[in-house]
């Protein structure tokens, strides 16, 4: 998942400093939330704030580049898997569960680019290009409903995302929300219990 923006091959110290600086990164969003200072992320880094800034130059870059790394991490490997096996339905979920996993555990990082769809294209086109794979291949093979369209699994996956906003950083609440998407999407519905109920966080809808 390339960003919208490529980058040019680094020296060995100054990828060394990119990746101190999108570690700190993503320390100081989940310490601090999405308002946190560059300056606060390049002293976390050991960097100098020029440093920060010859490699990013404002804080929407920084925060894709984050992302970008954890998706890289974490939801690629997953969509392999998931391309390589031969049930569609089954890999398809498990991207779902690995998008929203990173999701929960980069909440922050997700608040500081709300609402901006246009910078995340960058990074998610192939997650995209992958869900319609896996979605076509699920419905030749009777698994998924013939009615689904791609359009409605971004859509989808959009809404799942959003759950994030109304659980605590990190948490797996958004496991039952992700089962009853899959019990609408699956052409026939799982034959298992909801994962369980996550209360509200106290402070939310006050």
């Amino acid at each position: 998942m390339n960003l919208a923006v490529e980058r040019k091959p680094l020296r060995a110290d100054a990828a060394r400093n990119v990746d101190k600086i999108i570690n700190a990164a993503r320390e100081c969003f989940r310490q601090y939330g999405p308002d946190v200072p560059l300056q606060t992320i390049a002293a976390t880094a050991g960097v100098g704030p020029a440093t920060l800034f010859r490699n990013f130059s404002d804080k929407e870059q920084l925060v894709l580049a984050a992302l970008n790394r954890q998706l890289r991490l974490h939801v690629d490997p997953v969509i392999d898997v998931a391309l390589a096996g031969t049930d569609a339905a089954d890999g398809l979920f498990r991207v779902i569960d690995a998008v929203m996993s990173a999701a929960s555990d980069n909440a922050n990082l997700l608040g500081a680019v709300a609402g901006r769809r246009d910078l995340l294209t960058g990074i998610t086109g192939s997650l995209i290009e992958s869900v319609g794979v896996l979605l076509d291949r699920g419905q030749d093979q009777g698994t998924l409903r013939v009615d689904i369209s791609l359009t409605d699994m971004v859509r989808l996956l959009a809404m799942l995302i959003g759950v994030v906003d109304t659980m605590e950083p990190g948490s797996d609440a958004w496991r039952r929300p992700a089962a009853l998407v899959e019990d609408a999407v699956r052409a026939e519905r799982p034959t298992r219990p909801l994962p369980a109920q996550v209360p509200l966080p106290s402070s939310q809808f006050e």
